[in-house]
Order: structure tokens, then sequence, then C-alpha cells
């Protein structure tokens, strides 16, 4: 697990450095994806306080821990990709494509080898349907990133298992309606505000892991 935290540790540095590139609304989405990508290597060092390294640190250790080790690489994949869309998500309330989309593919090929792309294929389109129909029902409480992003954690999840699966659907959406139900005891918000979702959607798919 010293070996996954410190490579966690690592990744996070990256994920600091990848969502300093994205903005909350650009006037050319593919400038900024060149941007982001291509300034990383300047912007790649530690600085302030690491709460985002140290948060990718324990959830690479906690996946080593609990998770087969044929399952490692996708999943470490996917929580890099899913920690640095939650830190460009709460920053900017943006999922950009840029990471979301590629993302189906590399989880697909690194799944390959679980012997469980079926289940993990099924998964993503059966949560990425319900997030679809979620958002066609009620377009202002999540945008089409959540839905996009809903499949990428049906897919890890599903392969998984489809107890995995139904944790992490029900967690992301409990941890949303808790952190909305604390706003309006706060009243720091009324029912109307909006917030980003996908923190929680891809907090909730730690569950997997248990």
């Amino acid at each position: 697990m010293v070996w996954a935290a410190l490579a966690g540790f690592v990744v996070g540095v990256l994920v600091r450095a990848l969502a300093a590139g994205f903005e909350p609304d650009p006037a050319d989405t593919r400038a900024e994806a060149r941007r982001a990508f291509t300034g990383l290597p300047r912007r790649a060092r530690p600085g302030g306080r690491p709460v985002i390294e140290l948060v990718t640190a324990a959830v690479f250790a906690l996946l080593a821990w609990r998770m087969a080790p044929a399952y490692l690489p996708a999943l470490l994949y996917a929580a890099a990709a899913g920690t640095a869309l939650a830190v460009i998500d709460w920053r900017t309330s943006r999922l950009p494509d840029v990471i979301t989309l590629p993302s189906y593919p590399i989880l697909a090929l690194l799944l390959l080898p679980t012997g469980r792309l079926t289940d993990a294929l099924l998964g993503g389109a059966a949560l990425l349907v319900l997030y679809g129909v979620l958002w066609f029902v009620r377009p202002t409480a999540m945008g089409l990133g959540d839905v996009k992003l809903a499949g990428l954690i049906g897919m890890a999840a599903g392969a998984v298992g489809w107890n995995a699966w139904v944790a992490a659907a029900l967690a992301g959406q409990l941890l949303g309606a808790l952190y909305a139900i604390t706003l309006l005891v706060m009243r720091k918000a009324d029912r109307s505000a909006e917030f980003p979702f996908g923190p929680f959607m891809i907090a909730g798919a730690l569950c997997l892991a248990w």
C-alpha cells in the first residue's frame, strides 16, 4: 500500500496542475484543453496545502488494499481521472469531455484482463441510462457531464460486481442529498440552488472498494 500511496501523491500533483488549466466558461474548449495538457509540466510542482495530493494518495492506498491486482490498473486510472474531474467540477462546475470521453475506451481496455468487461459495459450502460433519465426529467438538477461521468462509474463498479454497482450508484445520490440538506439547514442556499454534483458521484463510487 505504501507504493500506491506514493504513486497517488505524485498523481495528485499532476491532478492539481491539470485542474488549474480549466476555467468555468472558456471561449474555446479545444484551445483550453491544449493549454491544460501542454502546460502540465510547467505547473506540476507541489505547492500550498497538499489536500488534493493527500486525498489521491489515500484513494490509491485504499484501492491497493481492497482490490484484487487484476483490477488495479483500471481502478487506479479511474481514481486519477475521477479525482481530476472532481477538482475541476468543484472549481468550475464543468466536467470536461476531453477527460471524460477518452476514459471510456481506456477503462474498457484496462478492464479487459479482468474477464469482466461485459459486466463493466452493462454496468456503464445501465448507469448512463439511469442518469440520462434523471437529466431528462429534471435538467436543472444535473448536467450532461454528470450523465457521461455516470457511465464511467457504472463501468468500474459493474466490473467489480453488481452489489458494488448498486452501492456506488446510491452513494453518490445520498452524498449529494446530504450536502444539499446541509446547505439548507445552515441557510447558505435555498431549494433552487445548484452545486457541482460530480464530486459526490465520484466520492460515492469509492463504495465499490468496500
